[in-house]
């Protein structure tokens, strides 16, 4: 019980992460850990616009531990070019690290699922990853595009880096973003 305990409050460490958006009418930045409990339950709504037949278990439970490097990273806003071999690295070494807390059989289980996001080869992955990038891409929609602006983030960066994952992943959403990532555009939250 107590390597449990010790794992669940290792993680506690994720709300101290702060991301680059701003949540809804605030000036507070959401954290990674708000933005992995939001994303679960995107994915689990969309679930009816999924291409190929997905375990939603999987896909929430890869929602819920794809982040949690960031503990000892930080986060890094996506559309950033750059350093991502290196911070994936650190990653990994930080989730083998708090996996390791946890009894091995249920340890090994959580990497396999971060493993799998990442690779993002299964259907379960490639939903999972559909929802992790629209997400800020909603929320900005949302905030007049509020960490777009800040961050001077063009709009072929994010149809580049957001639009390929979310396309594979969930093409009824990227149907949904496309034409309002053009009207960003055009009242210029977008340079």
């Amino acid at each position: 019980m107590q390597n449990i305990v010790d794992f669940v409050l290792e993680l506690d460490k994720l709300k101290q992460v702060t991301r680059k958006t701003r949540v809804l009418n605030s000036d507070r930045y959401e954290n990674s850990a708000e933005h992995s409990w939001q994303i679960a339950l995107l994915a689990s709504s969309l679930a009816p616009y999924a291409v190929e037949a997905v375990d939603m278990d999987r896909v929430v439970a890869m929602l819920l531990v794809h982040d949690i490097g960031e503990i000892e990273t930080g986060d890094t806003i996506v559309y950033a070019e750059g350093g991502w071999e290196e911070r994936k690295a650190q990653e990994l070494a930080c989730v083998t690290r708090i996996f390791g807390m946890l009894p091995a059989e249920q340890g090994q289980r959580l990497l396999a699922l971060w493993n799998e996001f990442e690779a993002a080869e299964t259907a379960e992955a490639r939903f999972a990853h559909a929802a992790d990038r629209a997400m800020p891409v909603l929320l900005n929609l949302a905030n007049n595009g509020q960490s777009w602006r800040e961050n001077g983030i063009r709009h072929q960066q994010v149809v580049d880096r957001i639009g390929p994952p979310v396309r594979q992943g969930c093409p009824a959403l990227w149907d949904y973003l496309e034409g309002r990532l053009a009207m960003a555009k055009e009242k210029g939250w977008l340079a």
